[in-house]
């Protein structure tokens, strides 16, 4: 199970990785920088890999933490299949709970049983509207990620896409666009909105956050946008009333 962070803890993480990224100005540095935050960050990882991709889905740029991850990297593009190349393609992240008992990708699951890989989670890279690669974690044991765990590296994933963009084309890191502001933003909503109903309904972080990721599901919108329209009415709403989130 993987550690269970306090919203504070959460912003230093993030912090952190954004401060190593907005040190590079190249690609190939960036990309290892983000692969060892991550894999430090995330409780249980036994290595994490980034991967730039081309609109073929050719690796331009990937680094990795250790050989195990550069292996099973290797086999998702000499086989063209695999949670990476899904999660870049399909725009959505892949959680793996047992590589041994999941058939998505036969050919990779049975590839890198050999490789001490039994939980994966992939997350695309998304900025402006396009995956420009993808971030991925590795575990040795079986259910050692979950959901929380994705939402987690989903976090990472919305501002480091955008500064991967940035150093990627060529731009100043220090550059700050709006669109790494919007993502920061929204990390920033999701926090104070876990802390509202933290205090309000005595929940856990973990449990805050699952009551918003439901909503957002219910009502097919997104946690930024559930958790503004519960910053909304929190400020003048009467500690104990309901909030439609429990």
């Amino acid at each position: 199970m993987i550690k269970k962070y306090p919203l504070d803890e959460l912003s230093t993480v993030l912090g952190r990785i954004m401060g190593l990224l907005l040190t590079e100005e190249k690609v190939d540095r960036a990309v290892q920088l983000l692969s060892r935050a991550v894999r430090d960050s995330i409780p249980g990882t036994l290595g994490a890999g980034v991967s730039i991709l081309d609109p073929n889905a050719r690796p331009v740029s990937s680094g990795s933490t250790d050989a195990v991850v550069q292996r099973a990297d290797t086999l998702q593009y000499e086989l063209v299949q695999g949670p990476c190349l899904t999660a870049w393609a399909t725009e959505q992240s892949v959680l793996i709970r047992d590589v041994a008992k999941d058939g998505r990708w036969p050919g990779w699951s049975s590839a890198v049983a050999g490789l001490p890989i039994r939980s994966v989670v992939s997350t695309p890279l998304l900025t402006d509207g396009e995956a420009l690669g993808a971030m991925k974690i590795y575990a040795a044991t079986p259910n050692a990620f979950d959901e929380a765990t994705t939402t987690l590296m989903e976090l990472f994933a919305a501002p480091a896409a955008t500064l991967l963009a940035h150093i990627q084309t060529a731009e100043t890191p220090a550059r700050i666009s709006e669109s790494l502001q919007a993502a920061l933003h929204s990390r920033d909503l999701i926090n104070r909105a876990c802390g509202v109903l933290m205090e309000r309904h005595t929940l856990s972080e973990d449990e805050a956050l699952q009551q918003l990721m439901k909503q957002a599901r219910t009502s097919r919108t997104t946690l930024s946008e559930v958790s503004a329209a519960l910053l909304a009415v929190s400020t003048d709403r009467p500690r104990g009333t309901s909030d439609g989130l429990r």
